[in-house]
């Protein structure tokens, strides 16, 4: 399929935002995911997002690393800056990009894998240092690239596709966001479009580090002993002349949630995901009673959805580093190299 391309033509009843675009003119490439992955689901949330926002394709920077999740900016915002970096290292490489460029609108795609276990440090920093970005994590607790391994956000004592037990204490990116300084922070579900849309819409128009933590449940990797459509059974049952696998084709999860309201999400392989969104009177302003509500939601079993925590009047780290309010790739030798009166200056101010 990768080699199919999107029609270029756009049917003439499509609706225009406010600077001419349709909302095809956000999207990106035929995405290559499994048939019902929730990271389609992200995409088109941001896809919206953008468009009813009226930004301009060419004013975004999209950046990713490593995995499934940090492939979707391949299939949203087709006409925007992009850069795939290596495993983990997505947030300095941003980083540098917004110091050189800081007109751009900056939007981070990783994966739990990415940001959680090798990118962890990355993504510390990231935070601490409230670099404006949108940074978006597609959560769905396992390696999905090297066939369904625990990450690093798998809840202990979750059960893997092959039966193997997760012994490990999960990392809990949203709480570690909020520890180190990030100035807005979310959690959604892919599955839960209405919440999606105008959270990134909020994190867009924030100004500092933005982070939201999207679960988005694997389709691949729910498979079961028995399933006529698991891997084994077609290895089984099938004369191949070449070694491959088997996908099931899925059905998108989706649910609808009201404020306040708690619903079990029935995964594909039978497990519950308990999801609670904040009330409408949630006060997301106070960052220990929201890490501490979070944690109470936790123990009950409850992955708390909704804006978790914002700072009204954040501040960047252009404004940390006091850093020139023009981009610094435009600025010339004159500029940079001010002559040696304003050096000696400098000079003798340091003696």
């Amino acid at each position: 399929m990768t080699y199919i391309a999107k029609p270029r033509l756009h049917h003439p009843s499509l609706g225009k935002n406010k600077v001419g675009y349709t909302r095809r003119d956000y999207e990106g490439k035929v995405s290559t995911l499994c048939a019902g992955c929730g990271h389609d689901s992200i995409s088109a949330a941001i896809i919206q997002a953008c468009w009813e926002m009226d930004i301009e394709p060419h004013r975004v920077a999209k950046l990713s690393g490593i995995g499934c999740s940090s492939k979707t900016p391949d299939y949203f915002l087709g006409a925007s800056h992009g850069f795939n970096t290596v495993h983990g290292r997505m947030p300095s490489v941003l980083t540098g990009a917004n110091l050189a460029n800081r007109d751009l609108l900056y939007l981070g795609v990783s994966g739990d894998g990415d940001s959680a276990s090798i990118g962890l440090g990355q993504f510390a920093h990231a935070m601490r240092r409230n670099v404006n970005m949108v940074y978006i994590v597609e959560n769905n607790g396992v390696y999905g690239l090297t066939k369904g391994q625990f990450s690093a956000t798998a809840d202990k004592g979750s059960q893997s596709k092959k039966g193997v037990v997760n012994a490990d204490s999960p990392v809990d990116l949203v709480g570690l966001a909020m520890q180190l300084g990030a100035s807005f922070v979310a959690r959604s579900f892919s599955g839960d479009k209405a919440q999606m849309v105008p959270l990134i819409k909020a994190a867009m128009g924030h100004g500092g580090a933005a982070f939201i933590d999207i679960i988005s449940p694997c389709v691949t990797f729910n498979n079961h002993a028995g399933s006529t459509r698991s891997y084994d059974w077609v290895r089984e049952h099938n004369e191949a002349v070449s070694r491959i696998d088997f996908i099931t084709e899925r059905e998108e999860i989706t649910a609808t949630i009201q404020p306040g309201e708690v619903v079990d999400v029935e995964q594909h392989d039978g497990t519950t995901l308990r999801l609670r969104k904040l009330h409408t009177d949630y006060d997301p302003t106070d960052r220990v009673v929201a890490m501490s509500y979070m944690h109470a939601r936790a123990a009950e079993g409850e992955l708390l959805t909704g804006l978790l925590y914002v700072e009204g009047e954040a501040g960047d780290l252009h404004t940390a580093l006091n850093t020139s309010a023009r981009p610094l790739n435009s600025l010339g030798a004159a500029d940079l190299c001010p002559g040696t009166a304003a050096l000696d200056k400098i000079n003798a101010s340091l003696r």
